[in-house]
């Protein structure tokens, strides 16, 4: 089945200052039945890739709050720290035809990837780790079908969503303020030094 064609969205504008409105926390409810996830050690747990919000629901009926506090927040981690580029044409040329989207700020317009999915750890918690990941659907790029997280971590194929990752993983990572150009991403990504083998905790550039 061909992922890119079920993916594929269609390139909108946005205003950050609502989405921030509307994506406010809000408390979570505790004691939901096991589902995920445990800490493997110290420094190493457990976490999981959604699409959406309704697979995270679907996976997890128990916890739907917790899925929903993690989407949203994801979404503004995504808005915050995607590569930003200049026209549509350049982050289509890396992310594939009508993956890349609009966006309004302080600093102007640019154009960014759809956030293709989540990665979430201890979701039962009070405030479950998430961030977001993304993937290129061009043919142009060597990340086409992978995961990618929010700091151009590579964590491998498309298919796979479960991960055993180092906390770090779901650290702040820094904001991006510049744009880059056609190209950007791939270079941005191969240049990362690793928590493990390919990342590191600086963002995309800013």
């Amino acid at each position: 089945m061909d992922t890119a064609s079920n993916s594929r969205k269609r390139t909108r504008f946005i205003d950050l200052s609502a989405m921030r409105k509307s994506f406010s926390l809000k408390p979570l409810t505790l004691g939901v039945a096991g589902v995920l996830l445990s800490a493997c050690s110290s420094d190493r747990q457990e976490a999981v890739v959604y699409t959406d919000l309704e697979d995270c629901t679907r996976a997890n009926p128990d916890a739907v709050s917790q899925c929903e506090v993690a989407y949203k927040s994801a979404l503004e981690e995504a808005a915050r720290t995607a590569p930003k580029y200049r026209s549509a044409s350049d982050c289509e040329y890396e992310f594939g035809p009508n993956q890349c989207q609009q966006v309004s700020s302080s600093n102007g317009s640019f154009f960014m990837p759809f956030m293709a999915g989540y990665m979430v750890s201890s979701l039962l918690s009070p405030r479950p780790y998430y961030q977001p990941m993304f993937t290129s659907y061009s043919r142009n790029s060597s990340y086409r079908y992978r995961w990618i997280g929010a700091d151009g971590f590579d964590y491998g194929g498309y298919n796979k969503k479960r991960f055993n990752v180092s906390k770090r993983a779901f650290e702040k990572k820094p904001a991006v303020t510049r744009t880059i150009s056609r190209g950007g991403f791939g270079s941005t990504v191969r240049a990362k030094s690793s928590w493990g083998s390919k990342s590191s905790s600086k963002g995309w550039g800013g």
